[in-house]
């Protein structure tokens, strides 16, 4: 199983090189002659979630979902309340992808989570690697002072470990348009789709797609600090895991708060987030971003 996962990785890095070089060679070729660093930015984007999620409810949101923290541990659970459903939880959350800009248009990640989880009426779990994830981030277009916005797509494929019959496979997409209101696009408004798939290696675990569609806008001060609020509606098509309850679909609002940290070339330094969604009832998730370079361009 452990080669199999190591094969999906490089079929993942086969997919998307190719595409990534192509936009990277086309970024080259629409460039106004200025001097390319030598190297490329390179970071390791350390990211530190903590969520509360309600009982009975799985939460996905803006990235990758709560469904790869939950079912490791509840496999190995007892007790009355998972015959009924799923128990409120708290999760801390540690992602570890290490990010390659090609060029200003691509990027390249790779990396593994770590995770520890608190069920309703038990202690926290061991903090484990519990899953791995590759994926790009590219402009398809850039506004560059035009009336047509920047249209950008961002692609993930996670895993979790340890491999075994209840492995998860999420494939989550997002399409976003950005349209600057200024030559130097420090406001502007966003509008953007995100697509969840999640395939369980068994059959008595069934998630069906969660997509999230939402409208939002930036705006950056003089002192680079930077301010995104988005807003929108999340539609979750249901879940059967294990011998608990079906959880039930719903369609729900979302809203996401992002606080960062800019430099003068657009490298985050810091950043924070604040998330609730309604599942109906609300979860909440607090995200802390601090890259560590190994080159900052």
């Amino acid at each position: 199983m452990r080669f199999r996962s190591v094969l999906k990785a490089a079929l993942g890095l086969a997919l998307i090189c190719p595409a990534a070089s192509a936009l990277a060679a086309e970024a080259d070729d629409d460039s106004d002659g200025d001097k390319k660093p030598a190297v490329p930015t390179m970071y390791l984007d350390l990211r530190t979630y903590y969520a509360q999620i309600p009982q009975g409810s799985l939460a996905f949101g803006f990235g990758h979902p709560s469904f790869f923290n939950a079912v490791p541990t509840l496999a190995g659970s007892n007790g009355a309340a998972l015959s009924t459903g799923l128990p409120a939880a708290k999760s801390l959350n540690v992602d570890l992808p290490f990010t390659i800009d090609v060029t200003d248009r691509v990027s390249l990640y790779a990396g593994v989570s770590g995770s520890s989880t608190q069920f309703a009426g038990s202690g926290w779990s061991s903090f484990d690697i519990t899953s791995w994830n590759i994926g790009f981030q590219a402009d398809i277009y850039q506004q560059n002072g035009g009336n047509f916005p920047t249209v950008t797509l961002q692609s993930t494929i996670t895993q979790s470990v340890p491999n075994g019959p209840l492995t998860a496979t999420s494939f989550n997409n997002i399409l976003e348009f950005d349209y600057a209101l200024d030559k130097d696009e420090t406001r502007g408004f966003l509008v953007g789709i995100q697509h969840t798939r999640v395939d369980v290696g068994s059959a008595a675990v069934r998630v069906n797609p969660n997509t999230i569609g939402y409208v939002g806008g930036y705006y950056q001060w003089p002192n680079n600090w930077k301010f995104t609020g988005r807003v929108g509606v999340q539609s979750f098509e249901g879940a059967q895991l294990l011998n608990l309850a079906p959880i039930q679909s719903f369609t729900q609002p979302i809203v996401r708060l992002d606080l960062d940290r800019m430099d003068d070339n657009d490298n985050r330094l810091f950043g924070l987030t604040a998330e609730i969604m309604w599942l109906p009832k609300p979860a909440y998730q607090l995200t802390l971003r601090t890259p560590l370079y190994a080159v900052r361009n």
